[in-house]
């Protein structure tokens, strides 16, 4: 009823030992028949899933009587048979008998083979359980949907760091096409922020995925210019499952772009923050003896995270003339100038002066390096914003916020801002005036 496996192996011939080598080392069941139905092959995993050990199975006549039930031998041995002379493989599913008498339904996978003759000389026969031949099909259709049809973005990166695959989200969000970003270094796509991107994967790579999500703030380079992105990141290490041990092959980077919503915060904690400053200024103001001392007060408040100078030039006989200012050297209040009265050499065009003219804010930003100092400004000012003082009805001169190079440009949000602040200065500047 049997053979030993070395009786197979003589039957097979030279060669016999590494065909047997390559069967046992495989990761599917696998088993093979003569033209009449015996077995003649019978791997390790054939006998993982059934219990059946090599020199059991090989030699058997069909899998009746030991390894199916005998209502549904005929059936079995029949559909197996049949692929003998069908083109193609053809899938079944059958219930199995394991040795400890359990049953197994298995999906098999089946197909003829040809003799030197081209004669038909037998059927191989691959199966596995059903359970997890769904897993893997679930795994296969997950991998297919999340580089197909996910809305978010899904990265397989080298450990070069270099993209291998791409799904379509992401190359939309990269701002390439998804066969022109294989094999790039990230660094040709990520104008800013490359190295806190190649700095989260290197550690994945490394120690593993982080627990939690990270953003990261990029900018891309793409056709229509450079772009500012938000992306909240997920990563996984990936290690190839047939290694004995953990061999990385990359990182699966996940991300979806949050910039509108991270954008959206970061306003309303500027907005939240702003009114808050506006409340204490108020509070501190209101116990000022001295109304310019007031008008100080409330720019001191102002600068805190908006700007890094403040000057306050006041309208005197046509002219512009510097009464307060924050110190240039080093961090200090708003103060009152010793030398007040002596008009400022704004030439003409001037952002203050136009800021007048309109009755109005004008922003403004460097275009060479002796800007600042064309204007009167302190030399490391990059970006202005003049807003006129306002009170019943006339025009009491104008305030101007400036940063460095260091900060962004002043925004149109920037300019309300201004303007609420300088609301209030120029009311403390018209009680100061009208007391004189």
């Amino acid at each position: 009823m049997s053979a030993s496996r070395s009786e197979t192996a003589r039957a097979l011939g030279p060669g016999a030992d590494l065909l047997a080598a390559l069967l046992d080392g495989m990761d599917a069941a696998l088993c093979a028949f003569d033209a009449d139905g015996v077995i003649t092959h019978w791997n390790r995993e054939a006998e993982r899933i059934l219990g059946w050990s090599t020199e059991e199975a090989v030699g058997r006549s069909g899998f009746a009587g030991w390894a199916v039930r005998s209502a549904d031998a005929d059936d079995v041995r029949q559909r197996l048979m049949a692929v003998m002379d069908t083109p193609g493989r053809q899938v079944h599913e059958f219930a199995l008998l394991r040795k400890d008498g359990g049953r197994v339904l298995v999906r098999t996978q089946s197909a003829g083979v040809r003799g030197a003759d081209g004669a038909p000389a037998g059927v191989y026969c691959a199966f596995s359980e059903v359970h997890a031949q769904i897993d893997l099909e679930r795994s296969i259709a997950l991998s297919e949907a999340l580089f197909e049809d996910a809305s978010w973005g899904v990265v397989l990166v080298d450990v070069d760091l270099r993209p291998a695959v791409v799904n379509a989200h992401a190359a939309q969000a990269l701002g390439a096409a998804r066969t022109s970003l294989l094999g790039r270094p990230l660094g040709e796509l990520v104008v800013q922020g490359v190295e806190e991107l190649e700095g989260a994967l290197h550690h994945v790579l490394a120690e593993g995925a982080p627990r939690a999500p990270v953003e990261l703030w990029v900018t891309l380079r793409t056709p229509e210019g450079e772009r500012r992105r938000c992306w909240r990141s997920g990563f996984l290490r990936l290690a190839s499952p047939l290694a004995e041990e953990p061999v990385p092959l990359g990182v699966g980077w996940l991300f979806r772009d949050v910039t509108d919503a991270k954008l959206a915060e970061q306003e309303a904690d500027r907005m939240r923050f702003r009114v808050s400053q506006l409340h204490r200024a108020g509070g501190a103001a209101a116990e000022c003896e001295d109304p310019m001392d007031a008008a100080a007060t409330y720019l001191d408040f102002a600068l805190a995270g908006f700007a890094d100078h403040a000057l306050v030039d006041l309208a005197e006989g046509g002219r512009l003339v510097r009464a307060a200012a924050s110190p240039t050297g080093a961090p200090g209040p708003v103060a009152r100038l010793a030398g007040a009265g002596i008009p400022v050499r704004y030439a003409a065009g001037h952002p203050a002066l136009q800021a007048v003219e309109r009755a109005g804010s004008v922003r403004a930003s460097a275009a060479s390096e002796a800007w600042a100092t064309e204007r009167q400004w302190p030399p490391d000012a990059a970006h202005a914003l003049c807003t006129v003082l306002r009170s019943r009805g006339r025009t009491l001169g104008v305030v101007t916020f400036l940063r460095s190079a260091t900060r962004p440009a002043f925004e149109r949000p920037d300019a309300v801002y201004a303007e609420s602040v300088a609301v209030r200065v120029a009311a403390s500047v018209d009680l100061s005036l009208s007391r004189d």
